[in-house]
């Protein structure tokens, strides 16, 4: 069976495994936020940045690229993931089905925010801004992580008016 994985931030262009596939995708009750507090890819503990997660939404939708792991590599993609994803329990593993642009429907594994966890937050847009111009972490600028996903969903052709108001804010700012 095909391991597929929905990517919807920093997965559109680092996904860190082979991917043989992808697609554009839209996953239903969900939508795309940054509502993750980040104290180690793209912040500290003392100065935590923001990162994207999925947060619960009855009405909404997120649109990302569904992402089929090469045959053979499912293993060490899901171990690379779990590395990646996991590191503070913030977020979820979850089965979701996604629909593709050609309209197959997949399952696939899906990370989203636990509403428990201390590093889920809310921020108006302009609390954001700030908090992801200055913070950088293990794997960089928050800048970086904001920028490049915005190019990238812009690329694939989804429009998100968050990231887009979000990317020239910050660039206002920084």
């Amino acid at each position: 069976m095909a391991l597929w994985v929905f990517g919807y931030g920093s997965l559109l262009w680092n996904p860190g495994f082979e991917v043989a596939e992808q697609a554009v995708a839209t996953l239903h009750g969900w939508h795309r936020s940054f509502c993750m507090s980040s104290i180690h890819h793209r912040g500290t503990v003392e100065h935590p940045g923001l990162v994207l997660a999925l947060d619960a939404a009855d009405k909404g939708h997120c649109h990302g690229l569904a992402l089929r792991v090469k045959p053979g590599t499912e293993e060490a993609a899901i171990q690379e993931l779990r590395e990646r994803e996991l590191v503070s329990s913030a977020y979820l593993e979850r089965e979701l089905q996604v629909t593709l642009a050609d309209g197959r429907k997949v399952t696939a594994v899906t990370y989203v925010i636990d509403p428990e966890h201390d590093q889920y937050v809310h921020l108006t847009l302009e609390q954001q801004a700030k908090v992801i111009s200055s913070a950088v972490g293990g794997r960089g600028p928050n800048t970086e992580y904001l920028y490049n996903t915005s190019a990238h969903l812009t690329e694939l052709g989804i429009e998100d008016g968050e990231l887009d108001w979000l990317s020239a804010r910050v660039r206002e700012i920084t």
